[in-house]
């Protein structure tokens, strides 16, 4: 195995989701797939029935909007796991008036000690401009922050862009090429 912890980057739709769940069941079943999405429309509902009609019943999924740092000490120590995504749960944390900074060293000493594989799929925000809102803009700071210590700490880090990886550490498992 060529990575213990990976990091997927990419904009919306980009095919990061796709491209992390092909990360993951290129290793040994079972698979764990940890998601922080909560369905508050018919639209995010959609989403997340696609995600998991692609999965398919082979993968357990745990729906977990916040506290990723505990579900993932449930966990054993050699699982498979998909952490989708670090956007969503940042979001959840943000609406919720958690305290970021302390949510965001609980969360990143909980994924540099995870003793299993963990591929973790967040957004990329700061290729665009710079958002009009304040809601906005420490979100997109927050995000931006969050994502350099994932990938500060990821043995792999690939952005994808229209569907296509792009290395930005490590490579990629011999089964990905």
């Amino acid at each position: 195995m060529s990575f213990q912890r990976a990091l997927v980057l990419g904009g919306s739709r980009s095919g990061k989701s796709f491209l992390a769940e092909r990360l993951v069941t290129g290793l040994q079943a079972p698979w764990t797939y940890l998601a922080s999405a909560q369905a508050y429309d018919i639209e995010m509902s959609d989403r997340i029935s696609t995600h998991k009609a692609r999965r398919g019943a082979d993968w357990r999924t745990i729906e977990e909007p916040k506290k990723i740092s505990e579900t993932l000490g449930t966990l054993p120590s050699d699982a498979r796991v998909l952490f989708d995504c670090a956007s969503l749960w940042l979001t959840n944390h943000l609406l919720g008036e958690s305290d970021l900074g302390a949510e965001t060293d609980r969360l990143l000493t909980s994924l540099s000690s995870f003793g299993g594989t963990l591929v973790t799929v967040s957004n990329e925000v700061g290729s665009g401009i710079v958002p009009e809102n304040a809601l906005a803009r420490r979100f997109s700071d927050a995000q931006g922050l969050l994502n350099q210590r994932l990938a500060a700490d990821a043995d792999l880090v690939v952005l994808v862009v229209a569907g296509l990886p792009l290395v930005l550490k490590g490579a990629l498992p011999e089964y990905m090429t």
